[in-house]
């Protein structure tokens, strides 16, 4: 067998995760690259192949029946390759800590933190998977999973890390700095949005119940691009306080408003209850909560400071006093 004709792995990780979800955006977001990456890739697969792999109609794909019958194959021999890795992995097991979580929360909130996690235990190799597929514990090798979602996994030990709340935000410059005063304000103004984000629940909670649901302009598939967008002057985004945070302490975004949007779903930390045991995860969550506790404090000076404050005490170092000093 000649391996230099298979195809290029990551396309066919690409292939893979598009197939399963049937969705480009969603098989983005777990492999952490663009949604023009994964489209690039199949269209190379199938360009390769000589074959459609997806049917597209506008911004829906769904697979073909040779689609199908690949997706199948493919993800077999992904599961024999994994197996097999897992098993040469084996021997350093007890060396390793493997997290899994949403790739937004991994991208905004843990990556700019887990430094200093890293420096405290170079004793353990931390693998950060990405990923909007739920962990199976009983097949996935994941020590820890923080999840998205209502909390309720059966069998698991589940333990709420983190309230979530929606609101507006938009950068300090929008509109030449003349920015929205009212939440009735924002009619005059173009909004940004997501799939994850909707504007209707929070026009409820800010008193405008006979808004609809935003239905013109883009609509961003990635929670990261649409912030970038908010902090490029695009217009205003309704954003998560734990995805925002950091550009509101930089000043590079200014909270609209003191109208929190309700969540129905929250950030917890979930693993085997055997696993509460063991040393990596007892360290790894005893840091996750300390930078919790000080992620709402900085939270809280940011939108009391206001964008250029919080700019200016961000440099002087003065934010990273105050959480050193928290409880």
């Amino acid at each position: 067998m000649d391996l230099r004709q298979l195809p290029a792995l990551n396309a066919i990780k690409a292939f893979e995760a598009a197939a399963r979800h049937e969705s480009f955006s969603r098989a983005a977001d777990e492999l952490f690259v663009t949604h023009g990456a994964v489209s690039h890739q199949i269209r190379a697969l199938e360009a390769e192949l000589g074959v459609s792999l997806f049917a597209r109609d506008g911004k829906r794909v769904r697979l073909t029946e040779t689609g199908r019958r690949y997706a199948t194959q493919v993800r077999s021999a992904l599961m024999e390759l994994a197996d097999a890795t897992r098993s040469i992995r084996a021997g350093d097991r007890e060396r390793r800590l493997v997290i899994s979580m949403l790739s937004s929360f991994a991208a905004r909130w843990v990556t700019p933190r887990i430094g200093s996690f890293i420096e405290a235990h170079p004793q353990w190799d931390l693998e950060l998977l990405t990923t909007n597929a739920l962990t199976d514990f009983a097949r996935d090798d994941v020590d820890v999973a923080i999840r998205f979602g209502f909390g309720k996994y059966p069998g698991l030990h589940s333990e709420l890390l983190l309230d979530e709340i929606f609101f507006p935000a938009c950068s300090p410059n929008f509109n030449g700095g003349k920015l929205p005063q009212t939440p009735a304000d924002l009619a005059k103004f173009p909004l940004l949005r997501s799939d994850d984000e909707l504007w209707r629940p929070w026009f409820d909670a800010a008193g405008l119940t006979d808004w609809p649901e935003p239905k013109r302009g883009v609509l961003y598939q990635d929670s990261s691009n649409l912030l970038q967008a908010a902090v490029d002057g695009q217009g205003v985004a309704l954003t998560r306080r734990s995805l925002a945070m950091h550009e509101i302490a930089a000043g590079r975004l200014v909270r609209l408003f003191d109208v929190d949007g309700p969540s129905p779903w929250q950030y917890y930390f979930v693993c085997l209850p055997q696993m509460l045991e063991t040393a990596r995860v007892k360290a790894f969550r005893d840091w996750l909560f300390d930078e919790v506790a000080r992620f709402r404090l900085l939270f809280d000076l940011a939108c009391e400071a206001g964008p250029a404050a919080s700019a200016r005490l961000a440099a002087e170092g003065a934010m990273a006093d105050a959480l050193r000093v928290a409880p």
